[in-house]
């Protein structure tokens, strides 16, 4: 059916049903090939644009044919042709009409690639754009190699923790904890970035080539269970920044490790955010392939809101350490320049862990600056993003104190029991990012209101030991493994009960700062 609308025909969309996609230019000949055009009106030429198959039109009209599934593509939408009126197929904006002439795929998308292609064409010329595209793709190698590198990291300090028995203790289970969901993270954006490769790398024929990116519902999975990590890893963040600022500033949560409570906010609570999040999801963007897009809908904030709160009580929770810490050098009469060194440290140091690089993914691309600015924003975000794992694993783990100790002993065995009795464990580093902690196995502190009434002075008495000493509480090695059949996973993860349950003594608070920044 055609219609006229103030001197303009237009071919209704209900007309052009059937879908001609993924064909070829003999397909699409074949199609037509037995269609004759009338004499009483001009008529556009059959054509294929390589996406789609458009039948001969009548001049002076409009026809238009439902959008095919793609990436950020909305397919109850319509891509649209016109037809001039000399019978030629009408180009681009500007230019003139031929046979082959120009289809027009902008109504198909999204809205919020809409907006986002908006923005970015808003910014400059079509070069910048192009260069600004040229960007996107190296941060994709950089991105491959910084999650590559923290997924070798962050397994080598799993196998570590888990291996020597006096690294078990509260602080390296909440480390084992985060290390795992951001692995699980880590796995799954390489699998998913070496899957588009592959596809892309098919060229034209991509779309016939098979693979997570175009497999419906397990893309979609893919996504959910990739959010669910990064959810499971802005939790555990907080748990460190939260373990961390009461262990140094507080008393209170002094008694026996919560352990049950942590587990369940680390990785129960995000399990009620991503469902909501993909249910949600899934009801928007059920038109769309893959979700393409979905972290630039307002639903995306279900699950970015609660990220961004982590990040920004992390952040408090860092500023006061920092400012515990200058309190207690001023008390031990630090030079101004010795305390500034070791705040910043300290600072450095806790700055990945508790996840406030972050903010920076989290905050607009500048696709509307220039290509100077979104090239710095585009490097540093995704370099800190992608290389995170890696520095956690380099401060926590390689770089700790505790378990460059644990690691001499066990090579110093290693060499002893092969004849090189001469090896002796060296010194462990000045540099620990380790800070110690009561043993897993503590009991509730007795005398807790004692312990408090005569701290300032006990604070005088450590103060200048635990700066420039650290203190080791990872469990005695001469305790008693656990049953046999707990497993690796008990071995790591469960709590050792102490068949002595006398209270044992711990650090004072004020030593985690200077253990932190020394």
């Amino acid at each position: 059916m055609v219609s006229t609308i103030g001197g303009l025909s237009t071919v209704a969309a209900t007309d052009a049903p059937q879908l001609f996609i993924n064909t070829t230019l003999d397909s699409c000949a074949l199609t037509y090939e037995e269609f004759k055009i009338p004499n009483t009106v001009p008529y556009c030429n059959w054509t294929w644009d390589r996406i789609l198959c458009w039948p001969p039109t009548p001049a002076n009209s409009t026809i238009k044919q439902r959008c095919p599934p793609a990436h950020g593509i909305d397919t109850s939408k319509y891509a649209e042709r016109r037809c001039s009126a000399e019978g030629q197929w009408e180009g681009k904006p500007g230019s003139p009409a031929t046979l082959v002439g120009w289809t027009n795929y902008t109504p198909c998308y999204s809205d919020p690639v809409l907006q986002l292609f908006k923005k970015l064409y808003a910014g400059g010329s079509e070069d910048d754009v192009n260069v600004k595209f040229d960007i996107a793709e190296r941060t994709r190698t950089l991105e491959t190699v910084g999650f590559s590198l923290s997924l070798v990291a962050l397994i080598i300090s799993l196998v570590i923790f888990c291996k020597f028995r006096g690294l078990r203790n509260n602080r390296t289970r909440i480390h084992k904890n985060l290390f795992v969901a951001m692995v699980i993270q880590v796995v799954i954006r390489l699998t998913l970035y070496i899957d588009q490769a592959i596809i892309r790398s098919g060229g034209k024929n991509e779309s016939y080539r098979q693979g997570i990116d175009n497999t419906t519902f397990l893309c979609e999975a893919s996504y959910v269970l990739l959010e669910y990590a990064r959810t499971c890893m802005f939790m555990w963040m907080f748990i460190e920044g939260l373990y961390l600022h009461n262990v140094v500033t507080v008393t209170v949560f002094q008694g026996r490790f919560p352990h049950t409570l942590y587990a369940v906010v680390g990785w129960g609570g995000p399990v009620i955010l991503t469902v909501i999040w993909a249910i949600t999801t899934a009801q928007y963007s059920r038109e769309q392939k893959c979700w393409w897009g979905y972290n630039l809908t307002p639903y995306y904030w279900i699950l970015e809101g609660p990220r961004l709160a982590v990040v920004l009580l992390n952040f408090i929770f860092l500023l006061n350490i920092i400012r515990v810490l200058v309190v207690k050098l001023r008390q031990s009469h630090t030079s101004d320049v010795e305390q500034v060194r070791k705040a910043v440290r300290a600072a450095v140091v806790l700055v990945p862990l508790l996840g406030i690089t972050n903010i920076l993914n989290m905050t607009q691309a500048p696709l509307d600056k220039t290509v100077l600015e979104f090239a710095i924003w585009s490097y540093v975000t995704h370099f800190l993003t992608s290389f995170q794992g890696f520095f956690i694993a380099l401060l926590y783990c390689f770089l700790n104190g505790e378990v460059r100790t644990a690691l001499m002993k066990s090579i110093s065995v290693y060499l002893s029991l092969r004849g090189h009795h001469d090896w002796a464990v060296r010194r462990q580093s000045l540099f620990s990012a380790g800070y110690p902690t009561v043993p897993a196995n503590e009991a509730p502190h007795a005398g807790e209101s004692n312990r408090n009434t005569n701290r300032n002075e006990t604070i005088n008495n450590n103060l200048l030991a635990s700066a420039t000493n650290h203190t080791a509480n990872g469990g005695s090695p001469n305790a008693p493994h656990g049953r046999s059949g707990t497993g690796w996973f008990s071995r790591c993860f469960v709590v050792q009960k102490n068949a002595n349950p006398s209270t044992p003594e711990p650090a004072p608070p004020e030593s985690v700062v200077f253990d932190i920044s020394d």
